[in-house]
């Protein structure tokens, strides 16, 4: 516990002293947000604003998680390292996405293909390796078998299971790209998000088969550095999220948000909760649905619109809701969602 609090203390302390160095630093070589013509009025405000501030989300996290081993002389883990490799490869797609969008001052950064290529391949290679380095007791990072609230009787295979990290990986960094759309809503439902990690790591360490060999134990490999890497992130969000909210100072971009989706699907999977996703991450799911919905009724309907306009918090804000307004009651959905999953998860191991 005493590495988590530290980690999760050193992550806020350098994101919320750092941020505002690399807002100046931003600000001086003119890398601001491009707005879009065809958005809602009101971000036109906005135009300018520093983007890239993904960059200190990363940085904090992987400096306090490894500045908290390196204090407590305690050993780093490969399921951590997995999940640090996989957000610097999404982190490095995103920031490409944004320099390209800055220097060109447009809206255009690198194709979509481009984007879900380099996501897919950095996605699959975590995915590959998760699967290598068994531990004494044959425990690898990531399991074969599918996994809900712990690991089914469901055997995937390597080649599906792959296939399905990659798939669970892209969504999820798109779904928090999506979200991305209003000062402070993606960065405070990932801390949410992260902080129900670090509950489900710490339970599964407890609870392991490796500690308490009874019927309902979990078979994790490392679940409790997982939990010390999602404090991590928990903090630098958190400190990120002073200087993001309304009116926000700087944007996470692409650079950020491509990053934070691959370290929730990266922890899901490590803890074997890879299904729990969806209800602990439950607004990401709402608004990427909603653009799915748009799009298909879109299609169905010859032109007509299911919402004013999507993703679904530029909806409200043209229904004449204010911005702060849905940012709360979008986090409140996300509290609720995210209790939920804590809710399945324990009851599973009560039934069990």
């Amino acid at each position: 516990m005493r590495l988590i609090l530290i980690a999760g203390a050193l992550a806020l302390l350098f994101s919320l002293l750092g941020t505002p160095a690399l807002i100046k630093v931003l600000a001086r070589r003119g890398y601001g947000q491009f707005i879009r013509d065809d958005g809602p009025s009101t971000h036109h405000t906005k135009r300018g604003t520093p983007t890239m501030g993904g960059i200190i989300i990363i940085f904090a996290t992987i400096s306090a998680y490894f500045l908290a081993h390196l204090l407590t002389q305690k050993a780093v883990t490969v399921s951590a390292l997995l999940i640090i490799g996989l957000v610097l490869g999404l982190g490095l797609v995103g920031f490409l996405d944004d320099y390209l969008k800055v220097s060109r001052q447009n809206s255009r950064g690198i194709s979509g293909k481009q984007k879900i290529f380099g996501q897919v391949f950095f996605a699959s290679t975590f995915g590959y390796l998760g699967l290598q380095f068994p531990d004494g007791d044959g425990l690898t990072p990531i399991s074969q078998n599918l996994s809900t609230v712990r690991d089914t009787g469901i055997n995937l295979g390597v080649v599906l299971v792959i296939i399905w990290i990659a798939f669970m990986v892209t969504a999820t960094s798109n779904g928090v790209n999506l979200t991305d759309g209003l000062d402070g809503l993606a960065t405070g439902a990932s801390v949410m998000t992260f902080l129900a990690f670090v509950l489900i790591g710490v339970w599964e360490f407890g609870q392991s088969c490796a500690v308490s060999a009874s019927p309902n134990c979990y078979n994790v490999r490392d679940p409790l550095d997982l939990a010390v890497l999602a404090a991590a992130f928990a903090g630098s969000c958190t400190g990120f999220l002073w200087w993001n909210a309304s009116p926000a100072k700087i944007f996470m971009g692409d650079t950020g948000s491509l990053a934070l989706g691959g370290a929730l699907a990266g922890l899901a999977a490590s803890l074997r909760v890879e299904l729990l996703l969806i209800p602990l991450g439950g607004l990401f799911v709402i608004i990427t649905l909603s653009v799915a919905l748009q799009v298909i009724y879109f299609r169905l309907t010859g032109g007509k619109r299911l919402f004013k306009m999507a993703p679904l918090q530029h909806h409200f804000e043209l229904m004449g809701w204010g911005e702060v307004t849905i940012v709360l009651r979008f986090w409140i959905i996300a509290g609720l969602c995210v209790a939920l999953g804590l809710g399945l998860f324990y009851t599973d191991w009560v039934a069990s």
